[in-house]
């Protein structure tokens, strides 16, 4: 009886499900079982010569949700994905860095949707945002060979040397991992700022031709 005067869990029962619209939530905006069937994988994928944990299979639901979170700005989104990134089991870390957007990104979209990701795991984890690594505007892949397309995206990559925080261990945060070029090439870069352990994590992992 005493429960239903607590305010959280009104909350909840008045709440539908973010997914179905029909439960009621409980897991992190969901209601059971539409968190049960996220497409989970919680493994490490190698891409890239890179060791990646990926929490889901890039698959509906999760695909549609990073969709309208990054391109549709539901931004409300934003503690759901974060409460499915910490479904990963983290290696001790320093730091969280967001993998960057450029500037012209930026403008266009608004906002940097790992970075969203990164200050809430921040939070949770009570580690440190650092964000070391600028990312020049992309230039066009258009007639490069695959190589020349890794190294159009590394160059992309600048670490600013300028910063006075360093950190060893660290963990990169991005969305979606495909190739994992952007990754490698990030890695690269916080290397040439000292670091000698470079995670990663991501949402979700897709092959390089479904997304």
């Amino acid at each position: 009886m005493f429960k239903l005067f607590n305010p959280q869990y009104l909350f909840q029962l008045l709440s539908p499900c973010l997914l179905c619209e029909i439960g009621t939530r409980e897991k992190y905006s969901l209601c059971k079982e539409c968190w049960e069937q996220l497409p989970w994988l919680k493994q490490t994928v190698q891409r890239n010569d890179q060791s990646v944990l990926v929490a889901c299979h890039y698959a509906y639901p999760i695909n549609r949700i990073i969709q309208q979170f990054k391109y549709e700005q539901k931004l409300h989104y934003q503690t759901l994905l974060a409460e499915v990134l910490q479904q990963i089991k983290f290696p001790k870390i320093q730091a969280i860095v967001p993998m960057p957007i450029s500037k012209q990104r930026l403008t266009e979209r608004g906002f940097n949707q790992s970075l969203l990701l990164a200050k809430l795991l921040s939070k949770q984890l009570k580690i440190p945002v650092w964000q070391p690594v600028q990312r020049l505007n992309e230039r066009s892949q258009k007639g490069l060979s695959r190589l020349e397309r890794f190294e159009n995206i590394e160059q992309q990559f600048v670490a600013m040397t300028q910063e006075k925080r360093r950190y060893r261990r660290v963990l990169i945060i991005d969305d979606v991992i495909t190739t994992g070029s952007s990754i490698h090439a990030l890695s690269q870069a916080l290397k040439q700022l000292g670091c000698t352990s470079i995670y990663a994590s991501c949402l979700a992992a897709a092959s390089s031709t479904s997304y």
